[in-house]
């Protein structure tokens, strides 16, 4: 007979996990990860540097051999997104990820285009 404990949920698995995978932390840091924001894995990683690493760094390790998006990560390991950004900064301060944020606009629409466009989709 199994004891049922307040912790755990029959659908959702143990309710501590996410949690417990961050150790507490709630933010990656001072590296933030923008949801566009694509990670490579930079290839072996030293056997030092894989005693550290959990199964879920493994799995978004075996997930960025090729460049992938923050979001598309978290949807493939599937993870909470918050989760991921903590664990991808984990990896990058270990030096197994590279890093590419996307562009920032440099030029905006001006003012008229935006009425145009508002005024378009009010016009539906």
């Amino acid at each position: 007979m199994t004891e049922a404990h307040d912790w755990l949920d029959a659908e959702a698995g143990p309710l501590v996990r996410n949690f417990a995978l961050t150790g507490g932390r709630t933010r990656p840091g001072a590296t933030a990860f923008d949801l566009l924001t694509y990670v490579v894995g930079i290839g072996e990683v030293d056997e030092e540097v894989a005693l550290r690493l959990h199964p879920e760094h493994r799995a978004i390790l075996a997930r960025a051999e090729t460049p992938v998006s923050v979001a598309e990560l978290a949807s493939h390991v599937n993870l909470p997104l918050g989760v991921v950004r903590v664990l991808l900064h984990d990896l990058l301060e270990l030096g197994t990820i590279e890093r590419h944020d996307p562009r920032q606009a440099t030029t905006f629409p001006d003012d008229e285009l935006l009425k145009a466009v508002i005024h378009g989709l009010r016009a539906r």
